[in-house]
């Protein structure tokens, strides 16, 4: 274990096509990173001779009552390391996503290393600290009031406004990284290596399905550990051998599931994946969300009750989709508004058979606004649709940025609602190992 506090960062996300597709495996979707990521520091807890702790403490002091600490113990059976959350004042906030990457991370850790029963883990601290663009900013549509990269939100984490960028993958990925790094040697695991990236994306998808408690496609963990690429998604399968947290028997079975080579089937590619020289991806924050879930239902029930009609549509979908990532890998800048309107044609055409409003009208008229603003060649509403950050292929300058600004402004103003221009642009880099000297003052 290193006595130097270590840093890693995932990406964020944005699913430009793809959506509803990439949940079955005879489809693609075109992920793109993004640069807001989630950077986790760990470093051990010193304690003086003779004192022992076990314990591990988690913090993300950009938000209020934002600690976690734990306990742990090894589960009878092969349960694997049972993580109890201890009381931090006057109550005790559960946070799922960081309890259950505690949970598979310390049990594959243990497994890897060989440990013992009678063994324990160093005690440790790990601070999550996220780049501002994950959260709509309060009291503010400009990010000026707000410059610093990490910003103090007045809330608690619970109550912040996501801008829908993917923040619970790339959390439980950069968590799972940082736990990996910081108790195993680098010969053991390094993100830095396929190896090492095969292991972090099978051990934080298993995580990340678990704390959401379904099997999502994964592109967003994906995302989060290779960077921008054209993702199929992994058989579900392949986590149904994995029992719960602690009962007989989850130890060998999730050490097994995530050293397999031959049952994660998914197909991650980062060849091609690339936006033309001057050509950016930017993110707009419409600061509502929504609750995909629910979308989700009733698009695969609408497939269920019409399979040749939602099957023909999907077939056409896809080779749509094809057809924009080709224009944007070969350069082709004139023709990405043709190619990203033939997309949300049928994008428009599945929500109106569905009844699901993957691009709610007031989307399509705030992109098609927007694609009149000088310098913007296109937008989606991204990934399962509705009112997440919308998705724009534009010109990148300054000139630009400043026209979408001014836009956006006097949009909100009319409209009532609040639209900014997020800083996050498309970046192709997946996980990787970060330097501390930008996060002094937080550790």
């Amino acid at each position: 274990m290193p006595t130097t506090p270590t840093a890693v960062s995932a990406p964020g996300k944005v699913l430009l096509a793809g959506g509803y597709l990439v949940l079955d495996k005879d489809y693609t979707g075109l992920v793109f990173g993004l640069s807001a990521r989630i950077n986790v520091i760990a470093q051990e807890i010193k304690t003086s001779p003779g004192v022992q702790l076990t314990e591990i403490v988690v913090d993300s002091p950009q938000f209020l009552k934002a600690q976690w600490r734990y306990g742990y113990h090894l589960a009878p059976e092969n349960g694997g390391i049972k993580v109890i959350q201890l009381q931090v004042g006057s109550a005790i906030n559960p946070n799922p996503f960081v309890e259950i990457t505690l949970a598979y991370a310390l049990t594959y850790i243990a497994s890897a290393a060989h440990l013992r029963a009678s063994s324990t883990f160093d005690p440790a601290h790990f601070t999550i600290l996220a780049d501002n663009d994950y959260y709509s900013q309060p009291h503010s549509s400009s990010s000026d009031s707000n410059p610093t990269r990490f910003a103090k939100f007045p809330t608690e984490l619970k109550d912040a406004h996501k801008t829908g960028l993917g923040s619970s993958a790339a959390l439980v990925t950069s968590l799972t990284a940082a736990l990996l790094s910081h108790y195993l040697p680098p010969a053991a695991f390094d993100p830095a290596t396929e190896a090492g990236r095969r292991t972090l994306h099978n051990l934080a998808q298993a995580a990340h399905c678990a704390a959401q408690g379904k099997v999502g496609s994964g592109f967003d963990v994906a995302a989060a550990v290779y960077g921008s690429c054209h993702y199929r998604r992994f058989s579900p399968a392949v986590l149904q051998a994995v029992p719960e947290v602690g009962t007989p028997g989850f130890a060998p079975a999730l050490a097994a599931c995530v050293d397999s080579v031959d049952a994660w089937d998914a197909r991650v590619e980062a060849d091609g994946v690339v936006l033309p020289p001057g050509v950016a991806l930017r993110m707009c924050d419409v600061d509502c969300g929504s609750q995909t879930v629910g979308m989700v239902k009733k698009v695969l029930q609408w497939r269920q009750e019409d399979p040749e009609g939602s099957r023909k549509l999907w077939d056409d979908l896809q080779a749509r989709n094809a057809a924009l990532g080709a224009v944007l890998s070969e350069g082709k800048v004139d023709e990405i508004r043709g190619a990203v309107a033939a997309v949300r044609e049928l994008i428009r055409d599945m929500g109106v058979r569905s009844g699901v409003p993957i691009e709610p009208e007031s989307q399509t008229a705030l992109l098609d606004a927007l694609t009149e603003v000088e310098g913007v060649y296109a937008g989606v509403v991204p990934g399962a649709g509705g009112f997440d950050a919308l998705a724009l292929l534009v010109k990148d300058d300054e000139e630009t940025e400043r026209r979408i600004t001014t836009f956006l402004e006097k949009w909100s103003k009319e409209k009532g609602g609040v639209v900014r221009l997020l800083g996050v642009k498309g970046e192709t880099e997946g996980v990787r190992k970060e330097s501390l000297k930008q996060y002094v003052g937080w550790i």
